[in-house]
């Protein structure tokens, strides 16, 4: 496998579990919070089964949507970029040479390679280009589909996240159990959600599980609050 395809790999692997990650922390929480408050408010598991489960499907529309445009964003600056970076490598060649040679000098690379890199580098403006977009610039060309996977991968991860903890609302008969075997579900799914965010991010592990988990719980504790007040 080549330097590029490689690179490719890892930065889709990358963004893959970012999309998850946003979805299911998000998925475990809104939905649960909302439950939580529901029910100090009412006395029916069909009351919050179906406003969990609409709050889900607009959760997941509104959340893939925000990935689509996040991506989008990200393409379109990438490409704002790229034709800028073609214009200067144009108009001004010998600042982009020496921009070059900047580079290798914050490295050590001596002054006569510095200047023979760059006489050979310029002689292809493609490779040009490319090496000031990742080494002047730092950034990586996003793959073209970036914006409809993360869609994707965001709206489904928060629709598998937001079921977990509604599951306990079809099987109980009152709402306050539902809510507490909600709770003991959800408290385990946020603790094991967490542990594996923090690996792969590489947080503390029992820091960053404990965040996930008390941030969840203070929303669902916020929500049942207002709730209970409201009522």
């Amino acid at each position: 496998m080549n330097d590029h395809a490689a690179n490719e790999e890892h930065l889709e692997s990358s963004d893959f579990i970012s999309d998850i990650v946003i979805g299911i922390s998000d998925g475990l929480t809104v939905p649960f919070a909302l439950a939580a408050g529901l029910v100090s408010a009412v006395d029916s598991n069909l009351i919050i089964t179906t406003a969990g489960i609409a709050e889900i499907a607009a959760g997941s529309i509104a959340m893939g949507l925000g990935g689509y445009l996040a991506g989008r964003t990200e393409i379109d600056h990438y490409k704002s970029e790229l034709k800028r970076e073609y214009e200067e490598v144009e108009i001004y060649p010998d600042k982009e040479r020496q921009e070059v040679m900047d580079v290798f000098e914050e490295y050590g690379i001596s002054k006569e390679l510095q200047v023979a890199v760059a006489d050979e580098m310029s002689k292809d403006k493609d490779q040009w280009v490319r090496f000031m977009m990742r080494f002047e610039l730092g950034l990586e060309e996003p793959h073209p589909k970036r914006a409809v996977r993360s869609a994707l991968n965001i709206g489904v991860a928060y629709i598998v996240g937001g079921l977990i903890p509604m599951i306990p609302y079809f099987i109980t008969e009152t709402p306050l159990e539902g809510l507490q075997w909600s709770t003991i579900i959800t408290v385990v799914c946020l603790a094991i959600f967490g542990y594996f965010k923090s690996k792969v991010t590489g947080q503390p592990l029992w820091v960053g599980t404990l965040k996930v988990v008390v941030i969840g719980v203070l929303a669902a504790g916020a929500a049942f609050a207002i709730a209970s007040l409201l009522s």
